[in-house]
């Protein structure tokens, strides 16, 4: 049995480094730690995230590497959306 939680434990981690480029945890400390989170609330972090994403598709768009990135921020945008701001509707 806990090799099972074990073995499901790692599939989760995995996912989220290939959904998020990092874990869920280390997203919801980079979040938390953020000037922009603390000072002006999670909605103004991810119009941030999502005006980045789009700096890097018209200046970088052409290579697989940034278009990985990209979905990744967009990741990063809606699990902040979904957790910080969507939490209380």
């Amino acid at each position: 049995m806990q090799m099972a939680k074990a073995v499901q434990f790692d599939a989760q981690l995995r996912r989220e480094l290939k959904m998020y480029g990092c874990t869920a945890a280390e997203l919801r400390e980079s979040v938390e730690d953020s000037i922009t989170f603390k000072c002006a609330g999670p909605a103004m972090l991810v119009a941030g995230i999502m005006s980045d994403a789009q700096e890097m598709l018209a200046f970088g768009g052409d290579s697989d590497e940034t278009r990985e990135q990209v979905r990744q921020m967009l990741n990063q945008a809606k699990w902040i959306l979904s957790t910080y701001v969507m939490k209380g509707e």
